[in-house]
């Protein structure tokens, strides 16, 4: 499917399903709600009304099923009519496996999406992560003809008029920011080393009108990033630390996006395992969602201030590698014995959120992560872990993950009891726990507001996405969607703003002690 264009359109016209095959896919008493005259010019003369509403009937979702309307033309496919609390009313993950499995073969094909309003976006973005970008495979270099897939949307409920192009065009920016985050996860290191990721930062920039900062390799340690520098100083290619910055007249806060990009993870001289190591081409997955989402952010007018810190390296083994033992100077001006070379997303992330704070000045700095293999242990494989010094940014989080399908659940936050895990005889910290059954995704995220202090007044968020950033063997594109949705606020897109949580009610657990809501002021 690497050849796939992805098309959003108010109307997708009628077509002969032989000649256009079609999968019409929603819950089923929304599928029920769909009039025959607005299918049949989909349908006929292959099916006819007698057989829409028959497959209908036979129809029987647990948690969802599917029915072929004429041979492996044209399919009718039904989502879960319900989902508990903690999953995404629009059953983002069944609308990815059942276009997968369910939509017919073929050049120009169409899906008509059957959904309430609310559930458009992250229905969209669940349409994109079927169709991956990255393939080698041989064949699909000899297939010269461009497959294209139409989308449309027929609305139900409240809203269910037609889909504005503002919508349209704002599905297709956040739908090309979640293929690209997912392209990069998928590449190879043998491609997409430090210099290609580069390449692809400079990339969106030009689009965008927007000149990096970039600070690599030797300039790392003058100027102090003894983390970056010192998980890829082993590496053939060079670490760096990019930056890409919007600043808009009238902007009212600064908002740090901060995304590891680790990509190839050895696990250093701590080396991993032969069952463990493959797949950590997928280190770099904060940093793919940062790029992808900032692109489409900026596409959608964002209006305030945005900067995306990308923190990149390979962590290699070499003769110039990070021993355990050493003692590292960060950014952040702390120093850091190292006790496990395998835990160096902390260290790359902690020199990236000190400089959001102390050269950027932002007031909100969310990083985000493939941090920790306990991640899918505390939040399974669907849920990525959120960590943050806010309450009101920890409901907003879970909130903005069920509107926008990339799910988010809570960690313990409480660094009083956890942080003394990293206590060092010789330096400010180890990098590394002393005990690993005692919430080791919460200590690593600590290891990283450490660098911002405790008492830091803004607003910190951490995410980590080590499970949800693959489904077997393919990236997601996990993240994109999601901060689009949490800080859709501050874009001036009607789309964003009804699915973000921020900027309106949300529910609020009592905690955080000596934290006021006035240091943590919501966009």
């Amino acid at each position: 499917m690497a050849n796939v264009g992805l098309q959003f359109q108010a109307s997708a016209g009628d077509s002969d399903p032989q000649s256009r095959p079609l999968l019409l896919l929603g819950q089923l008493h929304h599928l029920h709600r769909v009039p025959w005259s607005h299918v049949r010019g989909k349908l006929q003369p292959r099916v006819t009304e007698e057989l829409w509403q028959a497959a209908l009937s036979t129809l029987n979702p647990n948690p969802t099923d599917s029915c072929p309307l004429y041979l492996n033309y044209a399919t009718v496919a039904a989502l879960p009519c319900r989902v508990s609390r903690h999953n995404s009313p629009s059953a983002a993950h069944f609308i990815t496996r059942l276009v997968r499995t369910c939509l017919p073969p073929g050049a120009h094909r169409c899906i008509v999406m059957v959904c309430e309003q609310p559930e458009v976006f992250a229905s969209a973005c669940a349409l994109a992560r079927a169709f991956p970008l990255f393939t080698h495979r041989s064949g699909a270099s000899r297939r010269l003809e461009k497959k294209t897939v139409t989308v449309e949307f027929f609305l139900v409920g409240q809203d269910n008029g037609p889909v504005e192009v503002s919508t349209l065009q704002c599905l297709a920016n956040a739908t090309e920011g979640v293929r690209l985050a997912a392209r990069i996860v998928d590449t190879p290191c043998n491609e997409m080393n430090t210099d290609t990721f580069l390449e692809e930062i400079n990339k969106v920039g030009k689009e965008l009108g927007i000149i990096p900062t970039i600070i690599r390799d030797e300039e790392l340690k003058t100027r102090g990033f003894g983390g970056i520098y010192g998980v890829g100083k082993a590496a053939l290619h060079p670490p760096a630390l990019a930056v890409l910055s919007h600043t808009p007249d009238g902007a009212t806060q600064t908002i740090a996006w901060v995304g590891k990009g680790i990509v190839y993870d050895t696990g250093g001289l701590s080396i991993k395992g032969k069952t463990t190591m493959p797949g950590m081409k997928r280190d770099c997955g904060g940093a793919a969602a940062v790029l992808g989402a900032f692109r489409a952010a900026i596409k959608q007018g964002f209006k305030d201030n945005l900067h995306a810190v990308f923190c990149l390296a390979e962590n290699s083994v070499g003769p110039n590698a990070t021993r355990p033992d050493d003692i590292h100077l960060l950014y952040s001006g702390k120093t850091v014995e190292i006790n496990n070379t395998d835990a160096e997303g902390r260290l790359v992330l902690a020199d990236g959120v000190s400089y959001a704070c102390k050269d950027l000045g932002a007031d909100i700095i969310l990083d985000m992560a493939t941090l920790t293999g306990a991640q899918g242990i505390a939040t399974g494989k669907y849920q990525a872990a959120v960590l943050t010094n806010s309450a009101e940014w920890e409901a907003a989080c879970v909130k903005a993950g069920r509107k926008c399908g990339d799910l988010v659940h809570p960690l313990v936050y409480c660094p009083e009891l956890h942080f003394s895990e990293f206590t060092s005889a010789v330096a400010d910290m180890k990098n590394s726990v002393a005990d690993r059954d005692n919430s080791p995704s919460s200590c690593a995220g600590l290891f990283i507001a450490s660098h911002i202090g405790f008492d830091w007044p803004g607003v910190w968020v951490h995410l980590d996405i080590a499970a949800p950033v693959h489904a077997g063997e393919r990236a997601t594109g996990f993240g994109v969607a999601l901060l689009l949705a949490l800080f859709g606020r501050a874009s001036e897109d009607p789309l964003l703003n009804l699915v973000s949580p921020l900027g309106c009610e949300v529910d609020v657990e009592e905690g955080d002690v000596g934290r006021d809501s006035k240091r943590r002021r919501l966009v």
